[in-house]
Parts: C-alpha cells; structure tokens; sequence
C-alpha cells in the first residue's frame, strides 16, 4: 500500500506566538457592527493575536482606533454582496473588502483570512490570490459539524459540486490533517459517504473512489451512511461538495426545527412550562452542543494560507471563534502539513 507515514515537521506556522488575522470588515448579515464586537472579543482571548480589518473607512478605522496596537485598518472602497456572482464579483470587484483581505495573505501581511461574508467569493477570492497548495487539484471546504459524541469534519461542504475519485482521496487526506491538528484526533476514522455499507453500493463514482482510499489511504473506515454521521463512528467523512451542502443544511435546518418545536411545547401550557423550567440547564447545554457559534466557521482546505469562512449569520461569539479558529490553523500548521503530505499521495495518520 502506498502509505507514506505523514510528516509533521513542516513548521510555517508560529507555533503559538504572534499570528496577524486578516478579518473582512463587511463579511455576514448583521456586519459591521458584529464584525467589531467579534475583533474585539478575539483579541482579548488571545494576547498574541494581531487583526488587520478590510472594508470602507468609517468602519476599519473605529476598528484601529478602538485597539491601536493591535488592530490594523486597510481601507477598502468596494464590498461583495451575498447575491452576486462569486467569480464575476472578485473579478471586477479588486479593492473589495475580501479581495484585499486575500491579498494580504499572499503578501505576506497576513498569514491568515477571516469572512463571514459570501462563501462562493472568499472561496474564488482565496483561490485566485492566495493560491492552491503544489499538488492539490480541488480546494475543498469542511465543516465541523457539532455531535454529542464527537465533533465530525464533514467535506465537501459546497466548492465542488462534480468531483472525481482523486480529489476525494485528497479531500480526505487534507480533513484528515485538520482533524488531527485542530480536534487533536490522532487517528482519524474516515467515511465515503454512501447508501450502503458495502463496497459495491452506490454510484460509480462512490465505487471509484471507495476503492482508491481503501488502497492509499489509512484510516479509512469504509463507507458512512447518512444516520453514521453523526453516532461518533467516523471522524471525518468525505463526499462530493453537492451532497455535502446538502446534507450539511438539512442537518442545520432539522437542528434548528427542533429546538424552535420543543420551545412551542414546552411553553404551550402552565403544567409544561414548570417542567421545562426543571429541565431548562439541560435544554440549553444540549442547544449549545449543536450551536454553530462555536465552531466559528469553515476552513478551505488546500490554499496556501489559512482561510476561515463564516456563516452569513453569524454573531460577535461566532465571529471571534472564526478568528480564532484561523489563528489555530496557522499555528497548528495545517497548511504546511497539508503541502507535505496531500502532494506526496500521503493521508496515513499521524502517530
């Protein structure tokens, strides 16, 4: 089997000291004004973080004068709206607030990216300016979903909708890296996302594929059905970014149908509602387990730098723990790792 074991001796990242996060301005439903309130909590968590803000001038330089030595302001004089043509939108869009921001990390000004702001433009954007890591065919984008058991890297969540074989094995090799650096898994169990357990389910392409990781990739756990998900047998499980997107938001929305039902029962009458006020500690620690606030957001695997998408509707909480969230992956060197390893045809994990 052609299973090199993964090197970690890559060391791009800070390992701990001071990282500069580049952090979209205008990114999400509710910016600025979150935007701010997310750069600040940030920086008061993590004493060696450095945030340079994009965006018009009003709103980066309140920013910069808020936190003059820690938050620098680029100003920029365009921004992406979420309903515009990702690719058409970076394009023509060049001084815009995630343009800019991606520039920066190619320069160098930055080592990583945070927006929560269009997904399909961070993803062109970073593509274009900061580059794909040598040897990686297809970005792809994971997601951590949130489990009582365990969290679980979900990807392709949406940057390629029509993939072959190869860019899954990738897609696994480089979840399987996040996975072991950012949720310290050591040896990630990985699924192929599939209607069946049995190698000779599904379509051509997931038969395909099944056998290419089964041959280089160790780790592998065989094929993961759409109720395997989220029980703690996998810890990262791979499909194409259709499916993914699919399955990611039927998850969100199922999520968040059900607490917002419960809330209508239980408050439906007297009786309910003092047995929901026992029960209310429970109800909300149970809530935050499946909150997507604490993830932060989602990491485009495979560009040379970090680059950390967050949900449009994200909060001042939300929008720290992305930031957060990009930090870590610059320190944890994920990308550095990610170069070593995907290229050589690596993904045996790490021991």
């Amino acid at each position: 089997m052609d299973n090199p074991e993964i090197s970690t001796t890559a060391n791009t990242g800070t390992n701990g000291g001071i990282v500069t996060i580049a952090v979209d301005g205008m990114g999400g439903d509710n910016a600025p004004d979150v935007v701010l309130a997310g750069i600040s909590q940030a920086i008061i968590k993590d004493p060696n973080l450095n945030i340079i803000i994009t965006g018009p001038e009003n709103v980066v330089k309140a920013a910069a004068e808020e936190n003059p030595s820690r938050v620098e302001a680029v100003v920029t004089t365009e921004v992406i709206a979420m309903d515009e043509h990702p690719a058409n939108a970076v394009r023509e869009k060049k001084d815009s607030s995630i343009v800019v921001g991606c520039k920066l990390v190619k320069e160098g000004r930055a080592q990583g990216f945070f927006s929560a702001g269009s997904t399909g433009a961070c993803m062109a954007a970073a593509t274009l300016y900061i580059g794909r890591v040598k040897g990686v065919s297809r970005p792809a984008i994971a997601s951590i979903l949130p489990s009582p058991v365990a969290p679980v890297v979900l990807t392709d969540v949406g940057a390629n909708a029509d993939v072959k074989p190869e860019y899954l094995l990738q897609f696994a090799q480089m979840a399987s890296i996040y996975a072991q650096k950012m949720l310290k898994v050591k040896n990630p169990r990985v699924g192929l996302l599939n209607i069946g357990e049995e190698e000779t389910k599904g379509s051509m392409l997931a038969q395909e594929a099944y056998i290419l990781l089964k041959e280089k990739l160790i780790g592998f756990a065989g094929n993961a059905e759409g109720n395997d998900i989220l029980k703690g047998k996998f810890d990262v499980v791979v499909t194409d970014g259709f499916t993914g997107n699919v399955v990611l938001k039927t998850i969100e929305g199922a999520a968040g149908m059900l607490f917002g039902e419960l809330k209508n029962m239980l408050s439906a009458s007297f009786s309910r509602k003092l047995g929901a006020a026992m029960i209310m500690s429970g109800l909300k620690e149970l809530k935050q387990t499946f909150s997507a606030d604490e993830v932060g957001g989602a990491p485009l695997l495979g560009v040379s730098g970090s680059c950390i998408i967050g949900h449009g509707s994200s909060n001042a909480k939300a929008i720290a723990n992305g930031i957060a969230a990009s930090a870590k992956y610059v320190r944890e060197d994920v990308t550095g790792i990610i170069a070593q390893n995907v290229s050589q045809g690596g993904g045996k994990n790490e021991q």
